[in-house]
């Protein structure tokens, strides 16, 4: 094994990797960069301000900007954060262009901009990029603009990788690793949970009448990402037994997960990996979810069950099976699926084949 890599590690530049977190992609890459710099690498974070002081990592500059008046007046202007995510990527990458390879060895891409891939061939210094969603036309318009994109892709998932296989064809699948130090088995107790940001691609209207129709407890926490579907979905069922306990860091929501019976998952979408039902497990807790995604990737039999997709009322059905799933064999499999160290490994790997 080589010596300590210099990386550049790329986020998303509209939240900081910072506790609570703005969602699972946050979560990620403050695990990730705090596995890297536990290894000994140097690791250089572009990510908003704000991003958490103890990953003790270097945190590059987001810079945003100073459009006149009369630009923001012209018909052709964005919407203020597309315009400001733009800037900000396009300044990191133009300094990485032009003397990156001094200072770094390798950038790890963990944002979902389509900015760093396309201008990739800029820089003369490696590439990764992990593939965290389905295909975006953003992304797929920035590496199909080159004939050969020079970008190494890995995919969170094997549902993932396959998705992309068109575009980003050998994408390597590295699944997102939780810290199971911090996730700890709890025992369990007398509610449901679900836990993610509060969009309708998550579901979390179907959690609420899954729990009432299957007679339990719920208590759901997250980032309210889009206020207007909580107002009109998710408050209307809270009460009688039904609880939104809010927005919580990763410690406080450990204790929540840890005390529940088991967790609700319910996508309304491909899931592309589904870091809840890993959390979940690692504190385990036993997962009744909806099939769509990677989901079946993660769950067995023996830690939970998963229910026709958008389909409340069978996701009820299955909770007493699943409330009486042993909980050691849940969090097993996080420990033997869902390794940090795993994780962080492949990734080093990587990167040791990249910069020999």
């Amino acid at each position: 094994m080589r010596g300590p890599l210099r990386i550049v590690l790329i986020a998303s530049a509209r939240f900081p990797v910072g506790e609570p977190f703005a969602g699972g992609l946050e979560a990620h890459t403050w695990t990730l960069a705090k596995a890297l710099s536990e290894r000994g690498h140097h690791v250089e974070l572009f990510a908003a301000p704000g991003s958490d002081p103890a990953l003790r990592v270097r945190e590059l500059p987001v810079h945003r900007p100073v459009l006149s008046g009369d630009a923001r007046a012209d018909v052709s202007m964005p919407g203020a954060v597309w315009m400001a995510e733009h800037h900000a990527y396009l300044r990191l990458m133009l300094d990485l262009a032009r003397d990156g390879e001094r200072r770094f060895d390798l950038v790890h891409n963990n944002s979902l901009h389509h900015l760093p891939v396309a201008m990739a061939p800029a820089l003369r210094l490696p590439m990764v990029t992990t593939l965290h969603t389905p295909p975006t036309p953003w992304l797929e318009s920035a590496v199909q603009a080159q004939d050969r994109c020079p970008v190494t892709f890995t995919a969170v998932s094997a549902h993932t990788a396959k998705a992309w296989h068109a575009t980003a064809p050998g994408a390597r699948v590295i699944r997102n690793g939780i810290d199971t130090r911090l996730w700890v088995p709890g025992p369990g107790g007398p509610y449901l949970v679900w836990s993610g940001r509060l969009v309708p691609e998550k579901g979390a209207h179907l959690a609420a009448e899954a729990a009432r129709r299957a007679g339990w407890q719920l208590r759901m926490a997250g980032p309210m990402g889009d206020p207007r579907y909580f107002a009109d979905r998710v408050e209307p069922l809270l009460g009688d037994g039904i609880e939104y306990v809010g927005h919580l860091d990763r410690r406080a929501l450990a204790r929540l997960a840890g005390g529940a019976a088991a967790a609700l998952v319910t996508p309304c979408w491909d899931e592309p990996y589904g870091l809840v039902v890993a959390e979940a497990l690692a504190c385990g807790t036993p997962v009744c979810g909806f099939d769509r995604g990677a989901l079946g990737e993660i769950l067995t039999p023996e830690c939970g069950r998963l229910a026709p997709a958008g389909d409340a009322a069978a996701l009820a059905a299955l909770v007493p099976d699943v409330v009486r799933l042993d909980r050691r064999t849940a969090r097993e499999r996080a420990d033997e699926f869902c390794s940090l160290d795993a994780m962080a490994e492949q990734y080093t790997a990587i990167y040791e084949e990249l910069t020999p």
